[in-house]
């Protein structure tokens, strides 16, 4: 997995006082406040978790968070930029949202932890790397968050929502969503 290349976000720590908001430690909370939002479809991991945060700076005096959507037609992408802006006013900041469509996000921003978040929730990570001929064209081996079975069948390209497929263990006969790769 290659991180996100404009994922430059400093993390700070702790309450920061307005005589604070200056350089690393206002950059280091501003991001840290953007980085806590949870995504509205699958509330278990955060914008950061996912990647789709990619950076947050002061510019005269304003946290600008950069956010990029998972795909163009992703239905979620202003209640995220919103909720960014939110909790950026609400640590403190005057806050700007901007969006970045290129590069284009990939299944292989989704951090570490956050693919950890995923499956313990019960939703399969992407499976492979975003790039592989067969993850965007063939077949791809799911294994179960359940069980751990590999013996799963995908039941629909579509799961709960576009950017998830519903797959189904033959093994604990538990249906799940699976993350496709993009």
């Amino acid at each position: 997995m290659s991180p996100s290349p404009l994922r430059g976000g400093v993390r700070g720590g702790g309450v920061v006082t307005s005589a604070e908001r200056t350089g690393e430690t206002s950059r280091g909370g501003a991001w840290d406040a953007a980085a806590a939002v949870p995504d509205p479809e699958v509330p278990c991991v955060t914008v950061a978790d996912l990647g789709i945060l990619r950076s947050v700076e002061i510019i005269d005096g304003v946290a600008v968070a950069k956010v990029t959507p998972t795909y163009s037609g992703c239905p979620a992408v202003l209640a995220i930029e919103l909720a960014v802006e939110v909790a950026l006013r609400d640590a403190g900041f005057e806050a700007r949202v901007e969006r970045v469509i290129s590069p284009a996000w990939t299944t292989d921003w989704i951090t570490p932890e956050g693919r950890e978040k995923l499956l313990e929730y019960g939703i399969a990570p992407p499976a492979q790397s975003s790039n592989s001929i067969r993850a965007l064209f063939g077949e791809t081996q799911v294994d179960c968050p359940q069980c751990g079975s590999s013996e799963t069948e995908r039941v629909s390209e579509f799961g709960s929502t576009a950017c998830k497929a519903l797959y189904r263990c033959t093994a604990c006969r538990e249906p799940f969503d699976y993350f496709k790769c993009i």
